[in-house]
């Protein structure tokens, strides 16, 4: 078995557990217990259930127990994390960049898909990616390894404040501007932190504008479209998991890009 083959087998495993923090989590519900179970007739499903996408497609997408549809959302996040996994490991082989981005990656593909559904970005997920960043600022003081920032050690306490300073900022203007509270949720504030500590102040300035880009150009295609309108709530937390993605790879490429283009 190749590395890649390796590597895309355990991104599946740690998709099919992502699909139960995605599920469980905005609920307040345990990740751990109860074991996983039909949601409809909650009969506790055994292994051969859980293998991931195999079990999915075996079972053409329903429960063997009581034949409940399931939705094809668990398969797509199994194969997103899989594929994620690769590009990752194609980008920075078996290192610690690999093992750090790979990281923060599954943190954000959990809050991709729960700021899709609920609108939310669970304070759980930024206590993980908080914990994890502060294990690699550590970590950093003695073996520094940076590949998105500088090896200054408090660029990432920089970055910490930096996309949530920022993000701040405009939820502030604009609840004295409209008293509108919702102009940007405080989750999306806070995600910025352990993005921070991960990336570095440059390249999460660079992740916000992305984020911003992206969000800012959908909202005014929706709204074209008919399919959202100036009042519509419009989750902020994918555009960011993309954008920060985006950087992870080819961030420095981007800058790079730019400074040839237009100076």
């Amino acid at each position: 078995m190749t590395m890649y083959s390796f590597v895309f087998i355990f991104g599946l495993i740690i998709g099919s557990f992502l699909n139960v923090c995605i599920y469980r989590i905005p609920r307040e519900e345990s990740i751990v217990s109860p074991p996983s179970h039909c949601p409809n007739c909650g009969t506790r499903l055994k292994s051969f259930d859980l293998i991931p996408l195999l079990s999915y497609l075996f079972y053409r997408g329903r429960c063997r127990y009581c034949d409940l549809k399931i939705s094809p959302r668990y398969f797509l996040v199994e194969m997103l994390t899989g594929v994620l996994s690769v590009t990752l490991f194609f980008k920075y082989g078996l290192t610690i960049d690999f093992a750090t981005f790979l990281f923060l990656t599954y943190i954000l593909i959990a809050v991709f898909f729960i700021d899709l559904d609920h609108q939310i970005i669970p304070n759980e997920l930024v206590i993980v990616g908080l914990i994890g960043g502060a294990v690699l600022f550590v970590y950093n003081l003695f073996l520094p390894f940076q590949i998105l920032s500088d090896r200054l050690w408090w660029n990432p306490l920089v970055g910490l404040v930096t996309g949530s300073g920022l993000l701040l900022s405009v939820a502030f203007i604009g609840y004295f501007l409209y008293h509108n509270d919702e102009v940007m949720g405080m989750g999306d504030v806070k995600l910025f932190l352990p993005i921070g500590l991960f990336l570095g102040w440059r390249m999460t300035l660079l992740a916000l504008y992305i984020s911003i880009l992206l969000g800012g150009t959908s909202s005014l295609m929706l709204i074209f479209l008919g399919k959202a309108n100036r009042k519509s709530m419009i989750p902020f937390g994918p555009f960011i998991v993309i954008g920060v993605f985006v950087t992870i790879m080819w961030g420095w490429d981007i800058v790079h890009w730019y400074v040839r283009t237009f100076f």
